[in-house]
């Protein structure tokens, strides 16, 4: 089975690669304070490879790290190795789906924003059955039930202990509107968005047809929240793949527009009266 790069080894790269880059150090004066090659930090910072606990923690106090964060990151490497509950499936599911489940595996937080279909954190069997059948290259029976199952298994991160995940998800009106699947499936659907809405850790807001032209311009995305800033990620989804975009600049950009649409969109009392008011029409 061909190893893939795990949440912490991932946490381990980025942490080690912002450190350095604060300390304004090239990678072969990195490797010289400590002892090794060039292609050695390197190889930490692309998040591949195994790693030594004792070169991260001598890294980190060349890079003037405080102690908590050398702590930190000193964990992250002695766990590196550790894989997460889709491991077993990683050779049969595509490199996109892996990376997105290694991000969500520690996730403090995801904010959504979805012009097309419900997040799939929010959706229930039916409709996710319904969209896996709608794809334009017919699946196998049996691979939409394993997709499904994955999503569905995917959205226990909402109820995890002690920590559960906690989502803000911004749904355009056509959301709402577009029936998959048929209208029982629908209406079975707004009644799990309705549940959600209740949810202490979920917020749930739908941006109505009226606002007109709003910030979403760039399409439906997911900014997915790490145990630290530096670790957070925007996830964009199109029909012909995916992007994982974290760069500070691409990170500003989805913030911004998302703290625009929160802005635009019905509050959580006003959006859960739209969807009843679509599920009574269906």
């Amino acid at each position: 089975m061909v190893e893939r790069t795990t949440t912490r080894r991932r946490q381990l790269g980025v942490m080690m690669r912002k450190l350095r880059a604060r300390k304004g150090l090239t990678l072969e004066e990195a490797g010289g304070l400590v002892g090794v090659s060039k292609a050695t930090v390197s190889r930490y910072e692309t998040q591949s490879g195994p790693v030594k606990w004792i070169v991260v923690d001598a890294l980190c106090r060349e890079y003037g790290a405080t102690d908590a964060e050398r702590q930190a990151i000193v964990g992250l490497a002695k766990d590196a190795k550790q894989q997460g509950w889709w491991s077993s499936l990683a050779d049969s599911i595509p490199e996109s789906m892996n990376l997105l489940l290694t991000l969500e595996d520690e996730a403090v937080s995801e904010s959504h924003f979805s012009c097309v279909y419900v997040p799939g954190l929010l959706q229930t069997r039916a409709y996710s059955t319904a969209l896996q059948r709608a794809n334009e290259i017919p699946l196998e029976s049996g691979e939409i039930e394993r997709l499904v199952d994955i999503r569905m298994k995917r959205q226990e991160i909402l109820n995890r202990a002690p920590r559960p995940l906690r989502l803000w998800a911004i749904l355009d009106e056509s959301v709402i509107r577009r029936v998959v699947g048929s209208p029982q499936i629908m209406k079975e659907q707004l009644d799990r968005l309705l549940e959600a809405n209740e949810s202490p850790a979920i917020t749930l807001q739908v941006l109505p047809f009226s606002k007109g032209a709003h910030a979403a311009a760039l399409g439906s995305f997911v900014i997915i929240g790490g145990t630290e800033p530096a670790l957070d990620v925007v996830y964009v989804d199109f029909h012909t793949g995916s992007l994982f975009l974290e760069k500070d600049e691409e990170l500003d950009r989805y913030k911004l527009a998302f703290e625009y649409l929160r802005a635009q969109a019905l509050d959580m009392e006003a959006s859960s009266s739209v969807i009843e008011r679509v599920h009574k029409e269906l």
